[in-house]
C-alpha cells in the first residue's frame, strides 16, 4: 500500500491564491504531478463539488476540502502551510493549514482508515500546532504518518465506543451534565454520517467527544463512515438519555432509536457547537413534549406525529422516480437537440424513401458510415455531408435514451415502494404503457401497481425450497404479469385517452390562455426551489419533449425553462449590482457565482439566499418568474432542449425574444427582492461575518438535483 503522503504532495508558507478555489486547484495540481491522479483539473472538480455543498473550513484555522475522485488513482495527502490565510468557511476566520483528502472513487477499505485517521488527528491542539512549528517537508510528512500508522489509535475513539475515559461528573446542574438531585450520570449516544465518509464525520464525532468529555457526560458515537460503522450495542441504545443525529445524510437502522429524545444537525453544527447540541439532548430528554425519533418502537404522541402520511409517502415515490428518470431526459434531450443543430430539424422526420417506418436520421445512421458519406442531401431543411452524419447519429442516441424515460420513471417509482424487486415490473409496465399510448400517465400509473404487487408477493410466506426463488423468479414473473396486465386490459385505453386529450388541450392553447398557463408554470418553478411543486412543473414539460414533439409541449418547455433561470439570476443582480450592502461578503461571493448558474439553468445558485431569508426571496422569485413564464408563453417561443439554459441557444425558436423575456423577468424578480430586503432588515454591514453560515445552519438541508432543480 503506497504511503498517502511525500514530500511532493507538501507545500509550506506558500501563496497558493487569495480564495479556495485557487488553493484547491493548486492543491489539486500537486497530486496530479506526483503521479498519483489522471489530472488536476479533474480532481480539483470533484474536490470543489464537495466543498459546494457544506464549507470544509475548521475551526482554529484548519481546512479539510476532500473527495472520493474518478481521477485519483492512488490515496493521497496534499497538504499546504497557507500565507496568507484562506477562507473555507470557518466561524473564526481564514485557515492557514490545508489538507487535500483525495480518495479514489472506489477506494480500498485500509486507505479510507488511514485517511480518516488523519482527519480525527486534526481535533487534537498537539497535532495541529507542530504542523504549524515543522521546518521542512520532511517533518510534516513524519508526522502525518505518525497519526495514520495502522499501529496508531485515533483520537477519540472508535466507531461505537464510549468517550468518557479518563472524564469526571461535573458538578449537579453544571452544563446540564447531571440533573439538579446531583450523583446520576447522564448518558447521550450519538450518530454521524456525511456524504463522502471521509472526514467530516469522524470530525464531528471527536468534537462531540471532547465536549462530552468535558462536561462529564457519557456519550457513545457511531460514526456511519467510509471505512465502516460498528453499531451501539442494543443496551448503550436502551440506557442513554437522548441521541444526538449529525448528520448529513440518511441514518442507517433508525428504527434502533425510535422513541429516544432527539437532537438533530448537520456535521458542521457538531463541529462548531458540540457543547450547545450536547445540552439540548439533554433538555430534550428532560422535556416530555420534547422531539422523539419516531418508529416503530415510538411511543410518545411526537413519534406517531412524524410518522409519514399517506400523501407524504406518495410525494416520495413520485419524486424518486422523478429523480431517476431526469439524467434520461437530459441526455436524450441534449443529443436530439445536437441532432438538430447539425442534422437540421427535417431529422426527426419520417423518411418516405424507408419501408419499415424508419426516419431520415435512422436510415443517415444505418446507411452512410464516418468513411462514405454523401455529398448532400436532396431533403429540403436537411443537412448533408460530414454535419448531417453527426446530427443523425446524435438524434439517434437521443430517441434511444428517450425510449427509457417512462420505463425509468415507472421502475422507480416500484423501486421506491418495494425496493429491488419492484424494479422489473416497474420497468416492464413502464414499456407496455409506451406501446397501448399511455405515456407517462401510464408510467406513474403502473409503477405504483408494479410496487404494490411486488411487495405484496415478497410478502408471501412460502416453504423453504422455493424461497430462493422468490426475488428472481416469482416476483418479477407474477408482478409482471399483474401490472402489465393490468395495463393492458384495464389502464391503457383510459390513460391513453387522457393523454390524447392533455395534448390537444395543449395545442389548442394561444393567447390568454397561453398566458395564464405560463405564469401558472413560473410561480411553480420558483415557489420551492427544486421541491414537488418545482419537478412537478418541470416533469410536466420534459415528458412532452419527445422526437416528435408538439408545439404546446415544445412552448411549455422554453416556459419552465425560462423560468427556472431567474431566481439564480435575479439574486445575482440583486446583490452584486443593485444593492451590495443589503448582503453579507458571503452572500456576494454566491452572487457572482449565481450568474452562470441561472445562465446554465441551474437552480441551486439561489438556494444560499432563500435558506437564509425566505419570506423575502421566494415570493421575489415567484413574481420575476411568473413575468418571465407569461411572456414566453404568450409569444410561443419554443424549445426543443430539457435543460442548458443560454447555451442551447440554437434549439430555441426565438433566442432573442427568449433572452428578453428572461432579461424583464430577471429585473422584475432582482427589484422586487431588493425593496423586500430594505424593508426592515439591518444592513449587511451591520451583521456579523459568519451571518449567513450561522443562519445556514439551522435551516433545513437541501439536496441538488441536475436538470436546475434541488429537493429541499
Amino acid at each position: 500500500m503506497s504511503a498517502l503522503i511525500t514530500t511532493e504532495l507538501v507545500a509550506l508558507d506558500a501563496d497558493l491564491g487569495r480564495d479556495k478555489n485557487a488553493v484547491v486547484h493548486r492543491l489539486a495540481d500537486l497530486v496530479a504531478r506526483a503521479g498519483r491522479a489522471t489530472g488536476g483539473e479533474a480532481l480539483a472538480a470533484d474536490a470543489l463539488a464537495r466543498e459546494a455543498k457544506a464549507a470544509t473550513g475548521l475551526p482554529g484555522g484548519i481546512a479539510i476540502p476532500h473527495c472520493r475522485s474518478g481521477a485519483v488513482t492512488a490515496a493521497s495527502l496534499g497538504f499546504a502551510r497557507l500565507s496568507p490565510p484562506v477562507d473555507f468557511g470557518a466561524p473564526d476566520g481564514p485557515a492557514d493549514l490545508a489538507f487535500l483528502i483525495a480518495a479514489p472513487e472506489h477506494g480500498d477499505a485500509d486507505h479510507l482508515t488511514l485517511l480518516t485517521a488523519l482527519a480525527r488527528a486534526l481535533v487534537r491542539p498537539e497535532f495541529v500546532q507542530s504542523l504549524r512549528s515543522a521546518s521542512s517537508a520532511e517533518e510534516v510528512v513524519g508526522l502525518v504518518q505518525d497519526v495514520v500508522s495502522p499501529a496508531s489509535a485515533p483520537a477519540g475513539g472508535t466507531s461505537g465506543t464510549t468517550a468518557t475515559t479518563g472524564a469526571t461528573a461535573a458538578p449537579a446542574g453544571g452544563d446540564g451534565a447531571a440533573p439538579a438531585g446531583g450523583g446520576t450520570r447522564r448518558s447521550v449516544i450519538a450518530v454521524s454520517a456525511c456524504p463522502t465518509g471521509i472526514a467530516h464525520t469522524y470530525l464531528a464525532a471527536d468534537k462531540l467527544t471532547a465536549a462530552a468529555r468535558d462536561m462529564g457526560i457519557d456519550l457513545h458515537v457511531e460514526t456511519q463512515g467510509s471505512s465502516g460503522s460498528t453499531p451501539l450495542d442494543p443496551s448503550v441504545i436502551s440506557k442513554a438519555d437522548a441521541v444526538i443525529f449529525a448528520v448529513d445524510v440518511g441514518v442507517k437502522d433508525r428504527d434502533r432509536f425510535a422513541g429516544k429524545p432527539l437532537v438533530q444537525s448537520g456535521t458542521k453544527r457538531a463541529m462548531n457547537e458540540p457543547e450547545v447540541m450536547i445540552r439540548e439532548a439533554l433538555a430534550a430528554a428532560d422535556d416530555p413534549n420534547g422531539r422523539r425519533v419516531p418508529g416503530a418502537g415510538a411511543e410518545s404522541a411526537a413519534a406517531s406525529a412524524e410518522k409519514p402520511s399517506a400523501g407524504g409517502e406518495l410525494r416520495r415515490w413520485l419524486l424518486t422516480g422523478v429523480s431517476y428518470m431526469i439524467p434520461f431526459v437530459a441526455a436524450g434531450g441534449l443529443l436530439i437537440a445536437l441532432g438538430f443543430l447539425f442534422g437540421g430539424y427535417q431529422i426527426v422526420n419520417p423518411d418516405p424513401s424507408s419501408t419499415d417506418g424508419l426516419t431520415y436520421a435512422s436510415n443517415w445512421a444505418l446507411n452512410n458510415t464516418f468513411f462514405h458519406l454523401p455529398g448532400s442531401s436532396t431533403v429540403e431543411g436537411l443537412n448533408g455531408g460530414f454535419l448531417g452524419y453527426i446530427g443523425a447519429l446524435c438524434t439517434v442516441l437521443g430517441q434511444a435514451a428517450f425510449g427509457f424515460l417512462v420505463p425509468a420513471l415507472a421502475g422507480y417509482i416500484a423501486y421506491a415502494i418495494a425496493d429491488r424487486p419492484g424494479i422489473v415490473p416497474g420497468f416492464v409496465v413502464g414499456a407496455v404503457s409506451l406501446t397501448v399510448g399511455a405515456g407517462f400517465l401510464g408510467g406513474l400509473v403502473g409503477g405504483i401497481v408494479a410496487g404494490f404487487a411486488a411487495l405484496w408477493i415478497s410478502r408471501w410466506k412460502l416453504p423453504t425450497f422455493a424461497r430462493g426463488l422468490q426475488p428472481v423468479v416469482i416476483i418479477p414473473l407474477l408482478a409482471t404479469l399483474i401490472s402489465s396486465g393490468l395495463m393492458v386490459v384495464v389502464l391503457g385505453r383510459p390513460l391513453a385517452a387522457a393523454l390524447t386529450g392533455l395534448g390537444n388541450f395543449l395545442n389548442g392553447l394561444t393567447g390568454t390562455s397561453a398566458v395564464l398557463l405560463g405564469i401558472i408554470l413560473g410561480l411553480m418553478m420558483c415557489f420551492d426551489l427544486g421541491g414537488p411543486v418545482n419537478k412537478a412543473a418541470y416533469v410536466f414539460a420534459t415528458t412532452g419533449l419527445t422526437a416528435a414533439a408538439s408545439k404546446g409541449s415544445l412552448v411549455i418547455m422554453a416556459t419552465v425553462m425560462a423560468a427556472g433561470m431567474v431566481p439564480p439570476l435575479a439574486m445575482a443582480l440583486s446583490s452584486t449590482v443593485l444593492r451590495p450592502k443589503l448582503y453579507t461578503p458571503a452572500e456576494r461571493d454566491n452572487g457572482k457565482a449565481a450568474w452562470l448558474l441561472g445562465a446554465s439553468f441551474i437552480s441551486e445558485g439561489a438556494i444560499p439566499f432563500a435558506a437564509a431569508d425566505p419570506l423575502r426571496v421566494i415570493p421575489s422569485m415567484m413574481l420575476g418568474g411568473a413575468t418571465t413564464g407569461a411572456i414566453v408563453a404568450g409569444l410561443g417561443i419554443e424549445l426543443r432542449a430539457p435543460h442548458g439554459g443560454v447555451f442551447v441557444f440554437f434549439a430555441i425558436s426565438n433566442f432573442l425574444l427568449f433572452l428578453l423575456a428572461l432579461v424583464v423577468g430577471t429585473v422584475v424578480g432582482g427589484i422586487a427582492v431588493t425593496i423586500a430586503k430594505s424593508i426592515g432588515r439591518a444592513k449587511a454591514e451591520d451583521l456579523p461575518e459568519d451571518a449567513v453560515d450561522l443562519q445556514h445552519a439551522h435551516a433545513p438541508a437541501a439536496t441538488v438535483h441536475s436538470a436546475g432543480t434541488a429537493t429541499a
